[in-house]
């Protein structure tokens, strides 16, 4: 983790075309430029075909990919990249969020309030189910990075997007503020962030839940995904519920 470069990342992008065109109107969302920029400076190792996709970035390090939304489009470019390099995922989390309200036609913004939600790594457990088959790849790395930021809502009659879930208003981008943490899944070992302390030998997905804050029915979620990875054995039964094994 570097503040400094990613300071430098975030001021490049909000100086520069990005938030001048307008928040949300430009076609890379601003938390994908920061972050682009954070992981290569340079801007000759950005958007480089490799074969029939197009790679975020491609450098010393192999090949990265930013991925702010669905894992599902990253399902044939890890197809694609995997088997010719290193290939390393970068998810973003907001570790916490201040909301605001605005108008993108006028600009004009309301309240700004912070969300009583906070993000976990745990939140990336939905998209990673939907990669499961590569964690285990010798070429396959996860980068989650843990942000502070403000996110704008909009009225969805003013952005032409679906009604969101809260108030009616959707999302509409988010300006990180802050890194908060970086923690970087290189080999199979390095899913132990993912297993909370406590746990013992053996264990079910009730205690994993308990421990981890998540929840029996997450943690099986939770479970499947680190067996994918090799670092968790499913071992036996213990009444109806499924015995587990940390096996790194």
């Amino acid at each position: 983790m570097n503040k400094e470069r990613f300071y430098d990342a975030l001021n490049t992008v909000l100086t520069g075309e990005h938030v001048r065109a307008g928040i949300g109107t430009y076609g890379e969302k601003t938390v994908h430029a920061v972050l682009k920029n954070y992981f290569e400076p340079y801007s000759d190792g950005h958007e480089l075909k490799i074969g029939d996709f197009v790679a975020d970035i491609v450098g010393e390090d192999g090949i990265i990919e930013i991925q702010t939304g669905s894992f599902d489009r990253l399902r044939k470019k890890l197809e694609a990249f995997l088997p010719v390099s290193r290939v390393t995922v970068v998810y973003p989390i907001p570790r916490q969020k201040w909301v605001i309200t605005i108008d993108p036609e006028t600009g004009e913004q309301g309240k700004k309030r912070k969300s009583p939600v906070k993000g976990t790594i745990y939140d990336a457990v939905p998209e990673l189910y939907k990669i499961k088959q590569f964690l285990s790849d010798e070429n396959f790395r996860l980068c989650i990075v843990l942000l502070d930021v403000d996110e704008y809502r909009a009225p969805p009659e003013t952005t032409g997007l679906k009604r969101g879930r809260r108030r009616g208003y959707v999302r509409y981008d988010r300006i990180p503020r802050e890194l908060v943490d970086e923690i970087l899944i290189a080999d199979r070992s390095d899913w132990r962030c993912f297993i909370p302390a406590g746990l013992t030998e053996e264990y079910t997905a009730r205690e994993f839940g308990e421990l981890s804050g998540v929840g029996a029915s997450f943690a099986s979620f939770a479970l499947n995904i680190l067996m994918a990875a090799g670092a968790v054995e499913r071992i036996g039964k213990r009444g109806r519920g499924y015995l587990y094994k940390t096996i790194i």
